[in-house]
């Protein structure tokens, strides 16, 4: 009985799957027929969008196009980079170190006749402490004279200027190292302050002062005397005993020997020429660095020395600021207020003789020192009378 039932299971079997059979090749055809379909309508749609776009574009590009005249383009101009932009002046607030600094001072054109209108100027260079303790009265002096003159000034720099700036100097403090009265880095402020008024090519004339200087002439006058000058203006002489070829090292020779030392005033006043030489000297300066030192005093050695060997006929060997050394001493005589007086302000401006372009004169300075900040009251009044200051 159960060998029947198994019999007819797997007959049944059979059966149904060659029934099946026919019934899936019609289900494949029948699919296969919807795809071929609609492949068939896809291509037909997609061949008329094609024709449709080709005929748009050439009815497009068919179409007639207005020109646009060039001249009522918007300009585009690429900024200029010419001349100018080369030659422009960097802040004094620079971030180069003490060779770059020189190395870039010391280059110079060697085509002498300038591509561009320009007008020289005078750098004024301040060597101080602190402040400029004259300022209220160099303001009057630099007044209406704008693009005539530059100011740098170098000071400590541990000074946090406390008080407000004068005006004509707020910003002028160039990048400054410390100090010290009778070492040579006195000399390399006083190649900082070259290197950092030659960045700008205008600047012609320089002058060294300090805190305590002041002008005695009104800038018209100190503008055409110095720009009209054929000489720099650096104190040189030859002085015998202690304080003169006393000081010399002979370890200095055979570069700098005993018969070319030089004493003079600190206070200098150059033109472009030497400016350069000063800043680029790599020969003589480092020996006064290595060898001139304790009661050396280089300030007072190195640019009378310097100048005296290099450019002996193109320096007047006098200085343009008048001080007084009738007291002796390490140092000149301080001028307190009621020392300063009508009487000595033309003394100053009038009471020597001297050569200037090869004629004698009477204007042998330009700036005095040492003045005191307590006559500072008194020259603000005779400034105008006495000086011609904004006349």
């Amino acid at each position: 009985m159960k060998g029947l039932k198994q019999s007819l299971a797997t007959t049944f079997t059979k059966l149904f799957n060659a029934i099946l059979q026919p019934i899936n090749v019609l289900y494949f055809f029948f699919l296969f027929g919807c795809g071929l379909a609609t492949g068939v309508i896809l291509s037909s749609n997609l061949k008329s969008v094609s024709c449709n776009l080709l005929a748009s574009q050439f009815s497009v590009s068919a179409a007639p196009t207005e020109t646009v005249p060039l001249a009522t383009l918007p300009a585009f101009k690429l900024p200029r980079i010419g001349l100018k932009e080369h030659l422009k002046v960097p802040d004094v607030k620079h971030d180069m170190d003490e060779k770059e600094l020189l190395w870039r001072a010391s280059m110079t054109p060697r085509i002498r006749e300038y591509p561009f209108d320009r007008v020289p100027k005078v750098a004024f260079m301040f060597l101080t402490k602190g402040p400029v303790l004259m300022a209220p009265l160099w303001e009057k002096f630099f007044q209406g004279h704008e693009g005539m003159y530059s100011i740098y000034v170098h000071s400590s720099p541990s000074y946090n200027e406390s008080k407000p700036e004068s005006p004509v100097f707020h910003g002028r403090r160039i990048p400054s190292k410390d100090v010290q009265w009778g070492s040579t880095n006195i000399i390399e402020a006083e190649r900082r302050l070259l290197a950092n008024a030659l960045l700008d090519i205008s600047n012609q004339r320089f002058v060294l002062l300090s805190e305590s200087c002041i002008p005695i002439f009104d800038f018209s006058t100190v503008y055409t005397h110095l720009m009209n000058s054929t000489k720099n203006h650096v104190e040189s002489y030859v002085l015998n005993g202690p304080v003169g070829n006393g000081r010399y090292d002979p370890r200095m020779r055979p570069v700098i020997k005993i018969e070319q030392w030089r004493k003079g005033s600190q206070w200098f006043e150059m033109d472009r020429d030497l400016a350069i030489d000063v800043v680029s000297d790599q020969k003589y300066f480092p020996l006064f660095q290595k060898h001139c030192k304790r009661k050396c005093y280089a300030d007072e050695h190195y640019l009378p020395t310097f100048v005296s060997m290099k450019h002996p006929e193109r320096n007047s060997n006098r200085s343009l600021t008048w001080v007084d050394w009738s007291r002796g001493g390490a140092h000149p005589a301080k001028f307190s207020r009621t020392r300063v007086t009508v009487e000595l302000l033309e003394r100053m401006r009038s009471g020597s003789k001297c050569m200037y372009n090869g004629n004698s004169t009477s204007t042998c300075f330009l700036f005095a020192r040492k003045l005191c900040p307590d006559a500072l009251d008194r020259l603000l009044r005779f400034a105008p009378k006495v000086m011609h200051f904004n006349s």
